[in-house]
């Protein structure tokens, strides 16, 4: 017997494709041949002069081949995520392993990242789903602020698929906004400097200080449309402008999140103060934030005498001589503690050196709960590299642009009082050389 070339075009519908093998099977042809070509009137016609019984049979044929097919072409194809170690059990080899790998993956101790997941199961906030449980989505989130990989890498390391990942990230995100609310809370304005370990005697003479207050830049993906306010300071990257008070203890107690990155630190706070649903925590008239020479000196915050040298840095190699050094000096060494924390939040969450594409909403709550995270660890009490890294006067971070005008707004009698304020504290530092 011969060979048929029975001609198919892949356009057409299966059923009028598939008409010719019931031809062929009906006057036993020989060999068979397909090819995807050839037009389709032939194949009509011989549609046309089948019988309902015809029609059915060949209904099934071509399902079964149309199943041969598809499963000709997954012999050989590997899954996409096909690790021996699934996400629970890679979870389990960094609790049950060496203590740095934990530290090192998700930025915490064992115990403190367990103690988040409890808090986090008891509030309501996160539950174990079908097949994930808290302490992995926990893992996801974590190791995705940590480690910065996307969710490609991200789901081939858990062993999820890339929507799950994205999901259980945002689940986890929303419920960090919920956390904030208990970790970022304004410190008490009468502390108890008995108590203080950090700066004694200069707390002793900055009586009024409750928190030093500043701003700081974090990468941020914008589309290239509207890059043009979020190029910060002349860089030619994209960044937000993050407003923070933290206390003397390295804890925030305000952060305010997704300013563009040309926007000047005293018009966010200007704008931030203004907006009563911010929340900003103002002080008492007796207490002051301390602040760069960015801000303006008026009632509520102390900034250094201008025209003088401030940053630690600029007191290395020569001590401080006039009376506005001085203060300058101690200023900078109790309000330096902003920047130290700036610098363990950064450390350990290398996400905020280089943001994924999210939309400019999520990237602003990836810094609160960063804050929140920071906080967390903080209050825990247990000992941690990065804050160890950083807790030290010695840390010196240099400043950036302090040539600001004041605001035409403030008022003549809060400027007064702070300077006054200030005369009296640099002359109280003279007579003690502190």
């Amino acid at each position: 017997m011969g060979t048929l070339i029975i001609q198919l075009n892949a356009k057409n519908t299966l059923l009028s494709n598939f008409v010719l093998l019931l031809f062929y099977t009906q006057h036993n042809c020989g060999e068979l041949s397909l090819k995807f070509e050839g037009n389709l009137k032939s194949q009509i016609e011989i549609l046309s002069m089948l019988t309902d019984k015809q029609r059915k049979s060949l209904k099934i044929i071509a399902t079964l081949l149309i199943y041969k097919k598809i499963k000709r072409r997954h012999i050989g194809r590997r899954p996409d995520t096909n690790s021996s170690l699934s996400g629970s059990g890679y979870v389990q080899e960094i609790l049950d392993g060496n203590p740095a790998h934990s530290l090192e993956m998700l930025r915490m101790k064992k115990e403190a990242f367990l103690a988040l997941c409890q808090h986090f199961k008891a509030k309501g906030w996160l539950k174990n789903s079908r097949y994930i449980s808290v302490e992995e989505k926990m893992a996801i989130f974590m190791f995705t602020l940590s480690q910065n990989h996307r969710n490609r890498a991200i789901k081939r390391r858990f062993n999820h698929s890339t929507q799950t990942v994205h999901n259980y990230f945002h689940e986890v995100l929303l419920a960090m906004l919920h956390f904030a609310k208990e970790m970022v809370i304004p410190t008490t304005f009468d502390p108890d400097l008995n108590q203080v370990t950090y700066h004694r005697r200069l707390r002793n003479v900055f009586k009024g200080a409750v928190g030093a207050l500043d701003g700081t830049l974090v990468r941020a993906s914008i589309p290239p449309t509207q890059q043009t306010p979020y190029r910060g300071r002349g860089r030619g990257d994209c960044y937000q402008n993050v407003l923070a008070i933290c206390d003397f203890d390295m804890i925030f107690t305000f952060v305010w999140a997704g300013w563009e990155g040309v926007a000047h630190d005293s018009r966010v706070l200007t704008e931030t103060m203004r907006d009563p649903s911010n929340n900003f925590p103002f002080t008492p008239h007796d207490k002051y934030y301390l602040c760069d020479a960015a801000y303006p000196n008026t009632r509520g915050f102390m900034a250094p005498y201008r025209n003088t040298r401030y940053w630690l840095s600029d007191f290395r190699n020569d001590r401080a001589r006039t009376k506005e050094e001085i203060f300058n000096h101690a200023h900078a060494r109790l309000r330096n503690v902003i920047e130290r924390s700036f610098g363990v939040l950064k450390a350990r969450f290398p996400i905020l050196k280089t943001m994924p594409s999210y939309s400019f909403a999520v990237q602003r709550n990836i810094v609160i709960a960063c804050v929140s995270v920071h906080n967390y660890l903080r209050k825990m009490n247990i000992t941690d590299d990065f804050f160890e890294q950083f807790d030290r006067e010695e840390v010196i971070f240099q400043g950036a642009n302090n040539n600001v005008m004041q605001e035409g707004t403030q008022r003549r009698i809060d400027q007064m009082f702070m300077a006054n304020l200030r005369d009296q504290i640099a002359n109280e530092l003279i007579n003690r050389r502190v």
